[in-house]
């Protein structure tokens, strides 16, 4: 039997399909990126056309970079974006709006008219471990219900379905045959009573949405159907499923209570993993579901930023300060630390701890000494203070993390990472594999292939590469992150 499995790691701005050895190893990497949509300010869209043909294109072109082929595949794991939303007709498999994406802020007015209900908050709260906030799919279902014409007709009689970008990818690779989802999606979705495991009849009333459109929820390991042969030519098994924060968490084997792991992609996410037993937090974090594995739920505390490398192409693509990411470590390094510049990119509002939807992005702290490399330094220092940001609420929830696990593009920055270190004032570790997102999925479907035997032998997989360590002092440490939080207040609009 082959050893080889299988990952597609759907993003924000790209696809990807990665081959890994039963060790952990990658074999082969295929990538293809696809436009985002700005219609209007707060919003963010994706076609789902361009995603499926990103995905089938990642799943061709990576068996031409290997001398593997199908047949050596032993399963499939998926991870992807969370909380994306698409709507499409059960019938004719065609998609009624575009992708409405995770950064998305146009549900925005929705939410302030419901958060007027204190007894709703607090049921949202504690039923989803999350917060009312446009970021989660409920609200966004429900505006696609009633800003598309005949959409909620065809939803009350069954003729819609709906579902995170997991659940639209295996029902398209099935052929629409499988309307399913793990429960990490699902816990993302603001529909989804995480203690109960199921979905919640009074969440669907309030944001009336039919329990018809919504996928079934499996664990993380588990049969979520076939890949239809005409993709790759042969059938393949879909056996691990988890969002993308989830799975990473899962590929840096942070098993155990009180590990945590911090992903630096398109966004920036804080995991901390806290066992079998809910954290709610009281400092604006989400409880969520970190893995559900043999009908076991392990949960998690999280702290969501919304940009983190899409600062970096901003500063690429919007003010062309840089022509790819890999310059702004030489430029960043040209920088004095303490030039006080600090950029706030709350270029689609603030996510944890504020949850502050109307903030807007600004550039504090320019002088006629301010150059290039002081304000690309200060988009990448905007990452290292907001994960302060999380880590000083996870902190006031009892549950400081005091080693940090990385992952992402930018884990590969070492100034960022020596950065970060100094800032958190803790040690921070970078893994051998930095694929960890895509390696979490292989692992979930390999569990359940019976490739791996438990989440021991997995943990066991895990190898440290380089460690970060603080060189800053407490005074220039709280000095600096002082200024950060100077320079967020005065972009506040709540």
């Amino acid at each position: 039997m082959s050893q080889h499995i299988l990952a597609i790691d759907q993003g924000t701005t790209s696809s990807r399909a990665i081959i890994f050895s039963a060790a952990g190893d990658i074999v082969a990497i295929a990538q293809k990126e696809f436009p985002q949509s700005y219609p209007h300010d707060g919003w963010v869209e994706h076609d789902p056309d361009a995603i499926w043909e990103s995905v089938t294109d990642s799943l061709i072109k990576v068996f031409d970079k290997c001398p593997l082929t199908v047949a050596d595949i032993a399963s499939v794991g998926i991870t992807n974006q969370r909380e994306t939303t698409l709507v499409w007709d059960k019938n004719t498999g065609e998609h009624i709006y575009p992708a409405i994406v995770w950064q998305d802020r146009r549900t925005a007015p929705l939410c302030r008219e419901l958060s007027e209900d204190a007894a709703l908050l607090d049921y949202i709260t504690h039923t989803t471990g999350l917060l009312l906030d446009p970021y989660f799919s409920a609200t966004k279902i429900n505006w696609i219900l009633d800003n598309v014409e005949g959409a909620r007709e065809k939803a009350e009689a069954g003729d819609l379905l709906f579902g995170t970008v997991d659940s639209y990818l295996i029902w398209r690779l099935s052929g629409g045959k499988s309307h399913v989802t793990d429960a990490t999606n699902a816990s993302r979705t603001m529909l989804f009573d995480i203690h109960q495991q199921q979905w919640d009849n009074k969440l669907l009333k309030t944001f009336n949405i039919p329990q018809s459109m919504l996928p079934e929820v499996l664990d993380c390991a588990a049969d979520f159907g076939m890949i239809d042969q005409s993709i790759l030519g042969r059938e393949l098994p879909i056996q691990g499923v988890a969002g993308d924060q989830q799975a990473a968490l899962i590929g840096q084997a942070c098993f155990e209570k009180g590990m945590a792991k911090s992903t630096y992609g398109t966004g920036c996410f804080m995991i901390l993993n806290t066992g079998d037993e809910p954290l709610m937090s009281e400092n604006r974090l989400l409880t969520t579901v970190g893995y559900r594995l043999d009908g076991k739920t392990t949960y998690a505390l999280e702290g969501s930023i919304f940009m983190a490398g899409a600062t970096i192409q901003w500063l690429r693509d919007g003010l062309k300060l840089i022509d790819n990411a890999a310059e702004s470590e030489a430029l960043a390094q040209r920088a004095r630390r303490d030039n006080g510049v600090f950029l706030v990119p709350a270029f689609t509002g603030l996510g944890a701890p504020y949850w502050d939807p109307d903030a807007r992005g600004a550039i504090l702290g320019l002088t006629r000494d301010t150059g290039i490399s002081e304000i690309v330094a200060a988009g990448l220092q905007s990452v290292c203070y907001q994960t302060k940001d999380l880590q000083k609420a996870m902190e006031s929830d009892g549950a400081r993390p005091m080693t940090l696990r990385v992952d992402g593009g930018m884990a590969k920055n070492d100034w960022v990472m020596g950065f970060l270190s100094d800032i958190l004032g803790a040690e921070v570790e970078r893994p051998v594999v930095t694929e960890t997102t895509a390696l979490g999925a292989a692992y979930l479907a390999g569990l359940q292939a019976g490739i791996y035997d438990s989440v021991n032998t997995l943990s066991q997989k895990w190898q440290c590469e380089t460690t970060f360590t603080p060189r800053l002092t407490k005074a220039e440490r709280d000095s600096a992150y002082d200024g950060w939080k100077s320079a967020v207040a005065r972009i506040r609009c709540s």
